[in-house]
């Protein structure tokens, strides 16, 4: 539940501080846009992940492991790209992608896999199978639920994407 007390450092005390007229956005939807944000990295990865390794034909394990790192790669990727067109340098872009995604892109991805390993053949289901797509996208989509308590959480103490929003 949101309270009107102030909290230091915050997305919202980042919009008073700028003097915008236009009232800040509701901590609850900047942590649904951080988490969507989030989100869209992880499934990018996620699913790359899972069709090349479902295509060679690898085990769950292999699978899963080539599915986090590109999940954690997108996820970071997307963060950083907008700071590096705003003239970031690289080594600050990279510093608050790491702070601002790693506990949603982890929180994410251990729900994620571990309910595609609990899905009954989904591992082992072929790319043209609606088991595996449908596994997959419920998956991603719970993974969501559990992570926007987490940003919501980081983002209302300055933290998270709280970090990321203060270079837009």
């Amino acid at each position: 539940m949101q309270t009107n007390a102030p909290h230091h450092n915050s997305h919202h005390d980042y919009h008073e501080h700028q003097g915008s007229t236009a009232p800040a956005p509701s901590l609850n939807r900047v942590a649904f846009s951080a988490t969507v944000h989030c989100l869209t990295g992880c499934a990018i990865g996620e699913v790359l992940g899972m069709v090349i390794g479902t295509a060679l034909g690898w085990g769950a394990g292999a699978t899963i492991a080539l599915a986090v790192a590109l999940a954690f790669l997108f996820g970071y990727a997307l963060t950083m790209l907008p700071l590096l067109r705003s003239g970031m340098v690289f080594g600050t872009a990279i510093s608050l992608a790491l702070a601002s995604d790693t506990a949603s892109i982890t929180i994410m991805e251990i729900v994620d896999n571990a309910i595609m390993l609990v899905i009954p053949g989904a591992m082992d289901a072929p790319l043209s199978s609606p088991l595996f797509w449908a596994s997959l996208a419920f998956a991603l989509v719970i993974a969501g639920v559990f992570a926007f308590p987490v940003n919501r959480w980081l983002i209302a103490r300055g933290q998270g994407h709280a970090l990321v929003h203060t270079h837009h």
